[in-house]
């Protein structure tokens, strides 16, 4: 039973990622379709990323009531309606209406299920679940590609997209049993107190740190991916499509890394590992740096900055029930998951605002900043859990 719903678990991390690379390939198509803006896109994501903050607050309550198989399955159903209802769509307010339980659904299995992995599973799962969630936002772009080549409309992607997404929720309402027989804990049993208020979670001690360091680190990860190629191809010359193609294997270097960290995460454990990765990346952000007229130390300074990112989300998501509480870690890492959306909303426009105003070169600075930050702030919780202790 163990095995077999560990494999349950695995699957809907895939699924997880499944959607969200989803808009990113199909944009320059779907703008023509609807016939607006280029910058239009990002209303599409931020309506979608603020249904994902919403149900991150109120996830505690949900799984508290519902049970973290119950919480998986509608939010899996919610997303696959939501993504049928982007491949019906032929407006772009249609989307902005559809993206509302997109993202919904997204935020609440998101916190649900890391809630429950970091009480259940050991740390190597943790870091192998989230490179599956990978695996997951790699495999969509090919799909929407498939149908984009064959002359297709982009509403066959999020289709087909939605049809797996439905057919996992078929799979995890098959495996409700499951769940209730996993022989270390009873779901029923598994948060036994009626959980923390918001006000509640914000007096833990060192919480404003992980939370901060949650919005440093979605800062690092969302704008190297997303302003890599305009860097490369302004301040270094390189060609737009090996831009493109050293852009996309920051977040191969991160799935990767994902995989080699679940191989050495038991010896390490989760402080030494988020350690090494902030010094892994902060490498990375120093080759980016480097003004030289040979383009490798800012391609190569990339795939490490993803190998650095890799191990860090999921050990602080899996360090949660140590540093505050098994009875406090739905609450906790609801309000993490929250504040990891805030930084992947507002971070990368924020530096798309300052190399507008100031310069593009600010690129690898930026990242250096949020990585001391993101090094300041976990480090200034161990010593206050050590003090407390």
């Amino acid at each position: 039973m163990y095995s077999l719903l560990l494999v349950i678990i695995y699957v809907a991390f895939i699924s997880l990622g499944l959607p969200d690379s989803l808009i990113g390939s199909a944009w320059p198509v779907m703008q023509q379709d609807l016939n607006v803006p280029v910058s239009y896109a990002g209303f599409i994501t931020m309506t979608i990323a603020a249904g994902t903050i919403v149900s991150s607050f109120f996830s505690d309550k949900l799984t508290k009531k519902l049970g973290t198989s119950l919480v998986t399955l509608f939010s899996v159903l919610t997303t696959a309606i939501a993504l049928f209802g982007f491949s019906f769509s032929h407006s772009f307010w249609a989307l902005i209406l559809w993206a509302i339980p997109y993202g919904l659904g997204a935020g609440a299995v998101d916190a649900a299920l890391n809630n429950y992995v970091a009480l259940h599973y050991n740390s190597r799962h943790m870091n192998w679940l989230h490179c599956f969630w990978g695996v997951g936002a790699a495999i969509s772009p090919y799909i929407m590609s498939y149908y984009l080549t064959a002359g297709e409309a982009w509403n066959n992607g999020y289709r087909t997209v939605g049809i797996l997404q439905l057919i996992l929720t078929v799979i995890l309402f098959i495996s409700l049993p499951l769940w209730k027989q996993h022989r270390t804990v009873v779901e029923t049993s598994e948060t036994p107190t009626k959980g923390l208020s918001l006000k509640d979670v914000f007096r833990l001690r060192g919480i404003w740190f992980i939370l901060i360091a949650f919005l440093g680190y979605s800062a690092v990860e969302q704008t190297t991916g997303l302003w890599a190629s305009t860097f490369l191809v302004e301040t270094r010359n390189v060609a737009p499509d090996v831009a493109a193609q050293f852009a996309s294997y920051f977040f191969l270097g991160i799935t990767f890394g994902r995989f080699l960290s679940g191989i050495i995460a038991n010896r390490f454990g989760d402080r030494q590992l988020i350690r090494m990765g902030i010094g892994i990346l902060t490498v990375g952000a120093l080759l980016i740096l480097i003004p030289a007229e040979t383009t490798i130390f800012a391609l190569v300074g990339l795939i490490i900055v993803g190998l650095g990112c890799a191990p860090i989300y999921p050990s602080i998501i899996h360090s949660t029930p140590a540093n505050f509480g098994k009875e406090n870690s739905q609450s906790v890492i609801g309000i993490q998951m929250a504040a990891a959306y805030v930084g992947t909303t507002f971070m990368p426009p924020l530096f798309g605002f300052l190399a507008s105003a100031i310069s593009i070169q600010l690129y690898p600075f930026y990242l250096l900043l949020f990585a001391f930050l993101l090094f300041f702030c976990t480090e200034k919780l161990n010593r206050t859990l050590k003090k407390a202790a």
